[in-house]
């Protein structure tokens, strides 16, 4: 079951809960006010929990995709860095090759 439908079980637990805790007030029945009012603050408690757990997941995935991306990136430009200063050396060894007059 996703984490989204969870929590909204249980919210809807603890509205149902919350209701028969009323009726037990109503009844003056003070054990299932405890009983009911107990079970409807754990479900709510739960669909907090499920919702916070959501947000953990998102919030994680997105960190381990920027860590990715960023290493790749670095990765990237390290190699791309050292190519360019290998054409550079390549460059000025070619150019730098000067006629030297030969004597006869």
């Amino acid at each position: 079951m996703s984490n989204n439908l969870l929590e909204k079980t249980f919210q809807i637990l603890a509205v149902i809960l919350f209701g028969i805790a009323a009726f037990f007030l109503w009844q003056e029945s003070f054990d299932g006010v405890f009983v009911s009012a107990v079970l409807c603050i754990v479900s709510f408690v739960l669909s907090y929990r499920f919702r916070l757990k959501e947000r953990l997941d998102v919030r994680t995935t997105d960190e381990i995709l920027e860590r990715e991306f960023a290493e790749e990136k670095h990765s990237r430009s390290l190699f791309e860095a050292d190519f360019a200063e290998d054409e550079l050396a390549d460059f000025k060894s070619e150019n730098n090759r000067e006629e030297i007059p030969v004597e006869r």
